[in-house]
């Protein structure tokens, strides 16, 4: 028990890069904090970090040790969730990445932990492709079709893109008839995190077959700024639809450009987790949840 507490520290350190941070978390000084790792590298005979006065970060062997850790305190906790069912309460730590989408996925978050007191959220808010195994997540929240078959996955539901603007900003600078039209405007753009690559808007081509360039007046890596920079007369935005319904309805954001839009232009978000055993009561009552909550009825599970 003693090794399998130490591993528990040992994860907590490598996940805050602090001892105090760790201690924190468990609820224990520092220094004990800082004792519990020397014995596991006295005990194991590597130094597991490299530590400075100002960091602390992994060594080769503790890199390697950390994704080992993660698997056997994963297992010991599957195990604990196993012979726990029986009392019908999901519970015990759920660590989720999801996608920099707050105003969709904040909302049913709240509302999750309000349903389910027992669980503890561990939640990394991110747009890079993060390894779901190797990193130790229980589950995933991405856009796109899955491309690692060792995830099993259930599709939440779709959204499509929209050009919007401010009535203010239109007023200012008229509003373009046809995409070839945004060439006179500022435009938000929208750049993936993983391939630095800017996102192409969904515009259609031009009756002799041309494309559309907008020019960029601002890029930026999520959602929220380019909404309220689009709010603020700043530009023309394309944003997810979720993201600007309440605006639309509002009045202070309009459509832009919406009978060149392509269709159907529709995405996927789903919620990815470990194939190769049943999910957990956690991890079920999670997917469920999500399923139910953020676009409507849930969806067939496949594997």
């Amino acid at each position: 028990m003693d090794s399998l507490s130490g591993f528990a520290v040992f994860v907590q350190v490598a996940e805050t890069r602090s001892f105090v941070a760790a201690g924190r978390a468990l609820g224990v000084s520092a220094s004990a904090v800082g004792k519990r790792v020397a014995r596991l590298e006295e005990r194991l005979g590597v130094r597991l970090f490299h530590r400075s006065t100002r960091s602390i970060t992994l060594t080769a062997e503790g890199a390697l040790f950390l994704a080992r850790s993660r698997r056997v305190l994963a297992e010991i906790e599957a195990a604990e969730q196993e012979l726990s069912q029986a009392t019908g309460t999901p519970r015990g730590r759920l660590r989720v990445s999801l996608p920099l989408v707050s105003s969709l996925v904040l909302p049913v978050l709240a509302d999750f932990m309000a349903a389910y007191p027992a669980i503890e959220l561990d939640l990394d808010f991110s747009d890079r492709l993060v390894d779901v195994i190797e990193e130790g997540f229980d589950a995933v929240v991405r856009t796109g079709e899955p491309a690692d078959s060792r995830l099993s996955s259930r599709q939440l539901g779709e959204f499509s893109q929209l050009l919007v603007a401010s009535p203010a900003y239109l007023a200012r600078h008229g509003t373009p008839a046809s995409p070839t039209d945004l060439a006179r405007h500022a435009c938000l753009h929208y750049r993936y995190p993983a391939t630095g690559k800017v996102e192409v808007w969904p515009l259609a081509p031009g009756p002799d077959g041309s494309e559309a360039h907008p020019p960029v007046s601002m890029i930026c890596n999520n959602i929220e700024t380019r909404l309220c920079f689009a709010l603020r007369g700043r530009g023309i935005a394309c944003l997810p639809d979720f993201s600007v319904r309440a605006a639309l309805a509002e009045g202070a954001l309009v459509p832009v450009l919406a009978d060149h839009l392509l269709r159907p232009r529709t995405i996927a978000f789903r919620v990815l987790w470990p194939s190769g055993r049943h999910p957990s009561p956690k991890l079920r009552a999670f997917i469920d949840f999500l399923g139910a909550r953020m676009f409507g009825p849930p969806a067939e599970i496949s594997a």
